[in-house]
């Protein structure tokens, strides 16, 4: 059956435009429905122009399937990127916007350069409960800035505020909340959450952002909100094509804070994006495995043009990318058409955009955050093992706290010292130690000391210079420890190599003893 499906998978370029056209312009208008909200949405909470969000979606689908893009992925602003563009503009000052549209501009063009120095597989360094808890920790952060978005209050006057002060705010959030915007924005909460618990097929297949502009903007009429509540209670688009004039300001570039968050652009933009690439191909329904140095390459084009203009940066997006899946797309043209239909809005339906009530989008964006940081990912990892628990909140801890780079800094060094108080030899921390023994029929990887996250790019190295056409033993044996991040890429990478008709064996697990019952948990050896 796999094999049928790789055989019957959608025509490339023009010819896959051709052939799958009608299904890809459907899909790409539902994502387009999809898209609208959250892009606008997700430029306001970043302290951008509420329309630069739509810009970044636009280009996003108009320029990257120009390039070895993903076929499935949705390019596109994320929520992922919030905390780092409005902790950019709050630190840049009054020219905040163009000075953080600078810094992505400038990561862009490092992208770029890792993509051509096929570097996109340095996104496997990272270990898995680090990168999960980076993402549970932007959730909650998510969260706790559209609280007083949702119930009406000034979001300008927070605008300092730290996710734990925010949090901590709450109760005065809901005293000084604005009683219609946060009917509607409670309306919009209730629909996110409830409609994928509604048993009703046909509500299912209408995306759940749509309801909520369906809901609230007639109650925004009906209440006059923009006659009797504050400014900021609805979307301002403003003059969307008079911005449209090169917005980007260098005169920070000699400082630190600007490296930093270059590097903060590069560094979480590029993982998440390509963690979605990875995400989707799984869901992929013909198999197909992207080429993630080709996606990283339209991604950093699509960032540069975006903030050359104004714009957000983009990544692969999951939550579009698999709404994608879901609504029928075959090829990247779903992303082209997606991006089109967005361009069309900012022609014909500004004033019609310009009646959402912000509340309605901070609903959407609590649910996004609520994704990356639902109660399920904690149990997740603790049903993986103890020990990635503590990376995982150990992680999301420091990021609360401090930062991002600190949280995922934080996480990676308590792995690594999980890993040596387990055996792990700080030699081969960074080096991956394997022999090869090589048949006409077989070819079997002995693998020695460990095989753990911070070595998995050897070893990823190795099996991209093996035939595809030969059979593979991966022997544990003599491995005195095996991380969970290895036992997921080696276990996708058979998974692969099987439904390209390859052998792939792993062998010599039965002495090793599992940190929990999970497949993928950390293993360690025994000694006999």
């Amino acid at each position: 059956m796999n094999s049928l499906k790789i055989s019957n998978a959608p025509l490339k370029g023009l010819e896959g435009f051709k052939q799958n056209w009608k299904t890809d312009l459907l899909a790409g208008f539902m994502v387009f429905l999809l898209a609208l909200p959250l892009s606008l949405g997700i430029a306001k909470a970043s302290g951008f122009p509420a329309s630069m969000g739509v810009l970044t979606a636009i280009i996003g689908g108009l320029i990257s399937p120009f390039f070895k893009v993903s076929a499935l992925t949705i390019k596109g602003p994320a929520a992922g990127l919030i905390t780092i563009c409005s902790g950019a503009i709050l630190e840049f000052g009054e020219q905040g916007w163009k000075i953080a549209a600078a810094a992505i501009m400038v990561a862009a063009i490092f992208q770029i350069i890792l993509a051509k120095f096929k570097l996109g597989s340095l996104s496997d360094f990272f270990p898995h409960s680090a990168v999960h808890g980076m993402l549970a920790a932007i959730g909650i952060i998510i969260i706790a800035k559209q609280i007083p978005v949702l119930l009406g209050d000034d979001p300008s006057l927070y605008a300092g505020e730290g996710p734990i002060e925010l949090l901590l705010d709450i109760p005065m959030f809901v005293g000084n909340a604005h009683l219609h915007i946060g009917i509607v924005g409670i309306i919009g909460v209730l629909v996110m959450f409830g409609l994928p618990r509604i048993g009703i097929k046909v509500l299912q297949k209408v995306p759940a952002p749509l309801i909520v502009l369906v809901l609230s903007i007639p109650l925004a009429l009906y209440w006059h909100f923009r006659e009797t509540e504050p400014a900021y209670s609805l979307v301002q688009i403003g003059d969307f094509w008079g911005m449209l004039d090169f917005n980007f300001d260098f005169s920070w570039i000699s400082k630190f804070v600007f490296w930093k968050y270059v590097f903060m652009f590069l560094f979480v933009n590029s993982l998440e994006s390509l963690l979605t690439v990875k995400a989707v191909d799984n869901l992929d329904p013909y198999k197909r495995t992207s080429d993630y140095n080709g996606d990283l390459t339209g991604v950093g084009f699509g960032n540069f043009f975006s903030a050359m203009l104004g714009g957000l940066p983009m990544i692969s997006e999951v939550v579009r990318s698999t709404a994608n899946i879901g609504f029928g797309g075959r090829t990247k043209w779903s992303n082209f058409f997606h991006g089109f239909f967005l361009l069309l809005a900012m022609l014909f339906i500004i004033p019609f955009i310009e009646m959402i009530p912000n509340s309605a989008l901070a609903a959407m964006l609590i649910y996004a955050g609520y994704r990356l940081a639902a109660p399920r990912q904690f149990l997740h990892t603790y049903r993986i093992g103890k020990e990635q628990l503590a990376i995982f909140i150990t992680t999301i801890a420091v990021t609360l706290l401090e930062d991002l780079l600190l949280g995922i800094a934080a996480g990676i060094l308590v792995e690594f010292i999980f890993h040596i108080y387990h055996g792990a030899k700080v030699k081969y921390l960074f080096k991956a130690c394997y022999e090869l023994k090589d048949s006409d029929h077989l070819l079997e990887v002995n693998v020695c000391e460990s095989a753990i996250f911070s070595n998995l790019i050897g070893f990823k190295k190795l099996l991209d210079e093996i035939p595809h056409d030969k059979a593979i033993r991966f022997n544990f044996s003599e491995t005195k420890l095996i991380d969970h991040s290895f036992m997921a890429f080696i276990s996708h990478y058979q998974k692969e190599y099987s439904i390209k008709g390859g052998q792939f064996e792993l062998a010599g697990l039965e002495n090793h003893k599992s940190f929990s019952e999970h497949d993928l948990a950390t293993k360690k050896l025994i000694k006999i």
